[in-house]
């Protein structure tokens, strides 16, 4: 059976105002195309989609890498959010050897541990540098294919035969008759396509037990904000950079609203009391940790620093499972926001100093080339993680719920960006956890792979395996998953039930830690 869709959003041709429409291109699956084999076909290539791809190469595999953009990296490139959500051990323990190359490697370029010197995190930098060390990273037997992006999937029974992929800037396709198939697209995309079941949006307490879920029904459209990034340069005081103000300025500036206030649930984050809290652009204010220009700041010496802020969140629809032009217009209202608190800041805050750089972006209208994506559709998986497994409200002990089956470990609390006034700005502590395999692997198909934030995680779990390390190690696992599945020649499900300990000795010996430490 082939599934295929008839248009697709290209993303970065989402214009910040005019005709929305003109990133919606038609797909003509009747036009002529080339075919090629492969062994392991990675979709997507953000963070977990970079780290599946660089995992099963190095096993010997073959890997097709698409992504959508320009950049490879995702929400460490172009997603903009290059100050790093880590936890407390990093640098110590808590990441796989490969992520720890990654950070390594920057590190080297600038010569500095922490070259943005900001407080949210232990390493923040330029989108590009990043980008230049992925590439660095990434083996030969990795054929990437930028500026492509998946248009129809072709199935026989519970398996992937054949991926056509559509480059969308010549219109051209190519169909992939893969071995193995992991699903990195930020947004789940190819679940609909090989007929996967999966989940959208918040599932309600009855679905999940969780005390933080929906308390009468499941909502589908309750899916986490996603947040257009972009870096400005702080000029001398006298210098003016103002914006044209953008289109639906006043709408935002409300609705949103603009704001340097804003609410801490649970004090988890930062430390911070909780309740709502006043930040300043510049000053530190009594109970924070800084202002907002050194918050996300990425390189210190160069006075540039990364917004990713509640004000900037775009929360007014999904852009999962509609039309496409609902899609693009949606995306063309994110960068208004963005575009719109940037301008708040210039003109309402006193701030016309604040210089756009949209070439830390590698874009045009200086936003990230893709939104930030915090939430996607989610498998149904072997595994769903609940809160009360790692809530610090339900773990009372050191560690979060033990998982025989663990492929990595990650750290972070439940941070929930709201989308809506339907949807709760949940957050709590966690304890440090684990990573199961079964939350990698869909509970039909045989040879599909989640491998980054559409692992089998509810809309609250979600909020603690989105992060850089997580995702990077998410898909790590997925990568060497798919390596190993061909060498012994047994589906992924099959690698959990007979040979899970032989599994878990691989990534051990590839650097990948499946629990933590009994003192860190």
């Amino acid at each position: 059976m082939r599934r295929s869709v008839d248009a697709l959003v290209d993303v970065m041709k989402v214009p910040a105002s005019g005709d929305p429409s003109l990133a919606v291109l038609p797909i003509a699956l009747s036009a002529s195309s080339s075919v090629e084999d492969c062994e392991v076909l990675v979709a997507g290539g953000g963070t977990g989609g970079v780290a599946a791809a660089l995992a099963a190469a190095r096993r010997g595999r073959n890997v097709v890498l698409l992504e959508e953009t320009d950049w490879l990296g995702g929400q460490l490139t172009a997603q903009g959010v290059s100050a790093l959500d880590e936890h407390e051990h990093i640098e110590n323990f808590g990441g796989t050897r490969s992520y720890y190359e990654l950070r390594n490697r920057i590190r080297a370029h600038y010569g500095e541990l922490n070259p943005g010197n900001c407080w949210v995190t232990r390493l923040a930098f330029e989108p590009r540098v990043a980008l230049r060390m992925i590439e660095d990273m990434l083996p030969p037997n990795v054929c990437v294919h930028r500026r492509t992006k998946t248009v129809s999937v072709t199935s026989d029974g519970d398996r992937v035969t054949e991926v056509a992929a559509m480059g969308l800037d010549d219109r051209g396709l190519i169909r992939f008759k893969p071995e193995m198939v992991i699903d990195a697209t930020e947004l789940g995309d190819l679940l609909p396509l090989c007929g996967a079941a999966y989940v959208v949006g918040a599932e309600s307490t009855a679905q999940t037990g969780e005390e933080q879920a929906q308390p009468a029904e499941p909502k589908v459209h309750c899916v986490q904000s996603f947040t257009y990034t972009f870096v400005c340069e702080r000029r001398p005081p006298g210098e003016r950079h103002v914006i044209p103000r953008p289109e639906k300025y006043e709408h935002y500036r409300d609705a949103q609203p603009y704001s340097l206030r804003i609410e801490v649930h649970g004090g988890e984050i930062y430390g911070e009391e909780s309740g709502w809290l006043q930040y300043s652009l510049y000053e530190q204010l009594p109970g924070t940790k800084g202002g907002l220009w050194s918050y996300r700041r990425l390189v210190e010496k160069q006075n540039l620093t990364l917004f990713n802020w509640p004000g900037n969140d775009y929360r007014d629809r999904s852009i999962i499972d509609c039309p496409p032009i609902d899609a693009a217009r949606a995306l063309q209202d994110a960068k208004r926001v963005s575009l719109g608190f940037l301008y708040w800041l210039q003109t309402e805050q006193g701030a016309p100093e604040l210089k756009l750089r949209p070439d830390v972006m590698g874009s045009l209208d200086g936003l990230s080339k893709h939104p930030y994506i915090r939430e996607a559709r989610r498998i149904k998986a072997l595994k769903t993680i609940v809160a009360q497994e790692v809530s610090a409200n339900h773990q009372t002990g050191r560690l979060a719920t033990r998982f025989a089956d663990s492929v990595g470990v990650g750290w972070y609390p439940i941070d929930i960006h709201r989308s809506g006034p339907e949807d709760v700005g949940a957050s709590c502590r966690t304890r440090p956890f684990q990573i199961p395999l079964g939350a990698l692997i869909p509970a039909r198909m045989a040879n599909l792979i989640a491998g980054a934030k559409n692992i089998g995680t509810t809309h609250i779990t979600n909020g603690c395996y989105r992060l850089h390390p997580v995702e990077w190690n998410i898909g790590e696992a997925a990568g060497a998953l798919a390596a190993f599945a061909l060498e012994a020649g047994m589906p992924p499900a099959a690698v959990r039930e007979a040979a899970l300990s032989r599994f878990q000795r691989r990534l051990e010996e590839q650097g990948v830690p499946l629990g933590w430490p009994a003192s860190l």
